[in-house]
């Protein structure tokens, strides 16, 4: 399994108890769809390898605290600290209507509430404080639109099109 056929589903934070469990801080919005899970993949090095749950259960909103099988003491735990976790995209949960996940979006044609073409989208940049979609218009430039909901009109799944209301002028400064 590589990493493209995943989605990150977050990072383990700390040690819970001397028996090997650990706290991980989960990426979701509803963290209780991953307490029955079977198994995960941990990022070691530039590998997933994959850790069998043994047991599972949420601690607090967003942490899940986990006893994986044949880690079972204090000094195996620590090594699996600030190590990401991550799933295959096929156990993504299916969204609905104009919900999207990032990765889906990927090559969608762009376009305007009125029908004009804008580009296509190259990219989600989520490692800003607002996440930016990257799309790229028929003249390779790059154009930067914030991820709204306000702005997003349609998401057409069978035809590859997301559907955007930007402000006016927005795209006014793309067009030098």
């Amino acid at each position: 399994m590589t990493k493209e056929e995943c989605f990150y589903l977050g990072t383990i934070v700390s040690k819970f108890s001397f028996k090997g469990e650990v706290l991980a801080k989960l990426d979701a919005d509803n963290p209780q769809d991953y307490i029955n899970l079977e198994s995960v993949f941990v990022l070691q090095g530039n590998k997933l390898i994959p850790f069998f749950i043994q047991n599972a259960q949420l601690q607090k909103s967003s942490l899940l605290r986990i006893q994986f099988e044949d880690i079972d003491s204090d000094s195996e735990a620590e090594l699996l600290i600030k190590k990401e976790l991550y799933l295959p995209l096929t156990q993504l949960p299916d969204l609905k209507g104009n919900q999207f996940y990032y990765h889906e979006l990927i090559d969608f044609k762009v376009k305007e509430n009125k029908g004009k073409t804008i580009g296509y989208l190259r990219s989600v940049n989520d490692q800003t404080a607002q996440a930016l979609f990257e799309i790229i218009d028929d003249k390779q430039r790059l154009i930067l639109v914030p991820v709204h909901d306000d702005f997003i009109i349609k998401v057409d799944r069978e035809n590859s099109i997301l559907i955007l209301d930007l402000p006016d002028g927005l795209l006014d400064i793309y067009k030098q």
